[in-house]
């Protein structure tokens, strides 16, 4: 798991911006219904961002997430992985996602991208990032090979994929150095992505640990600051 539910991102709101937000629901081309929170600015950058959450699904850090993309002009989508097991409620801390988590499949997960990034593109947006974190991260580099057409694919200490052959947009990965995924993963991923000769920047945070994005990790408020600068930078490079 990545965060607890009175988590949040450690991003300041910024005053005085319009956005409006709301819960939806969508279905993917297979069928399933997925809870989904949109987050929509007054002004739209005309870029797209869908938000992949850790393996608790959706909950309030990533509806938050949302909310500060829009801010910053951005249309955001933030998705659940568990309609097909779990419904599309609300749920509390009592729910147990594990089990669900182990239902999830790779053409399940990429189903439910495409119906948010088909969301976006109906709102407008013309450019379409994934941004994903832990399961979601892993998941949001798996979806720059699912035929979305997007523009970039960011995940924050995501377990990296094995084959990376199918990967057709840049790849931004914002790893943690003592976690469960080891350097030596990361840098195996970054070698794999320069050998296919895909575009990316692979960036470890010296002494950080899993879910270090987190605004209640204060020991960790440098890093956090330099990866959303980062995943803020990605967006504007590859929207231009």
């Amino acid at each position: 798991m990545c965060f607890d539910l009175d988590s949040s991102p450690p991003i300041p709101p910024i005053a005085g911006a319009a956005v409006d937000h709301e819960d939806l629901v969508l279905e993917a081309r297979d069928g399933n219904r997925l809870a989904a929170f949109a987050a929509l600015p007054e002004e739209p950058s005309g870029v797209g961002v869908v938000v992949m959450p850790d393996v608790r699904g959706l909950y309030r850090f990533y509806e938050e997430l949302a909310l500060r993309l829009a801010e910053r002009g951005h249309t955001a989508i933030a998705i659940d992985y568990f309609g097909r097991t779990a419904g599309v409620s609300k749920r509390d801390e009592s729910f147990e996602y594990m089990p669900h988590v182990k239902q999830t499949t790779e053409p399940g997960v990429q189903a439910d991208v495409a119906a948010a990034v088909a969301r976006l593109r109906e709102q407008g947006a013309t450019t379409i990032f994934t941004l994903g974190f832990c399961f979601g991260g892993r998941n949001s580099w798996l979806a720059a090979a699912g035929g979305h057409g997007l523009a970039g694919a960011m995940g924050f200490y995501g377990r990296p994929p094995e084959d990376v052959s199918g990967i057709d947009a840049p790849i931004l990965a914002l790893q943690a150095e003592e976690d469960h995924i080891t350097p030596e993963q990361t840098a195996t991923f970054a070698a794999a992505l320069a050998a296919a000769g895909i575009e990316h920047e692979v960036h470890t945070y010296p002494g950080t640990t899993h879910s270090f994005f987190d605004r209640k990790h204060e020991e960790y408020a440098a890093a956090s600051a330099d990866a959303w600068n980062r995943v803020l930078a990605f967006v504007a490079r590859h929207s231009a």
